[in-house]
């Protein structure tokens, strides 16, 4: 079996084990004034988790393979030649993940964030800084406004000590 079926047998499980939980377990403890809304806390994983089986499902029947020729081809992905592949940026930028994960509180949102985005851009290949601190700065600005004031969530913008 190809390494994308064997992907998504293992989103399949995932999916199923997650589906389990949002339609049978989530619901149990709700107040009765919630048992009658129409949208409950597990409307959306109920959602997530039928659209991650679907999808998963048409992975492992093959429905979305093209024509026979097209069948022929390599596949996108070789798993026997893992090496050939840009191996260092994936780990790197998941290093970089869990260090944001990490200094996201002693660093405050706004300098963890717009750090994570400017390293995670040089990893991938981004050289124009002149352009990427000042989107990073942006988009970082944006989101902790619209979590912070639109949403109402706290999010400490600044390091611990100012």
């Amino acid at each position: 079996m190809a390494l994308d079926r064997w992907i998504a047998f293992v989103i399949l499980c995932v999916a199923l084990a997650y589906g389990y939980a949002a339609y049978f377990t989530m619901d149990q403890l709700l107040p009765p004034f919630m048992q009658r809304n129409p949208i409950w806390p597990s409307t959306f994983p109920k959602i997530l988790a039928v659209l991650a089986v679907l999808t998963s499902l048409v992975i492992l029947l093959g429905l979305e393979k093209p024509s026979a020729d097209a069948a022929e081809k390599k596949p996108d992905i070789d798993y026997r030649r893992l090496a050939d592949y840009h191996l260092g940026q994936a780990v790197l930028l998941l290093g970089l993940m869990v260090a944001y994960a990490l200094t996201l509180r002693p660093l405050g949102f706004l300098l963890a964030t717009t750090g994570f985005l400017s390293l995670g851009a040089i990893a991938l290949g981004e050289r124009k800084i002149y352009i990427l601190i000042p989107v990073a700065v942006i988009a970082t600005g944006v989101v902790w406004y619209l979590v912070q004031v639109v949403l109402g969530i706290f999010l400490r913008p600044l390091p611990w000590f100012m």
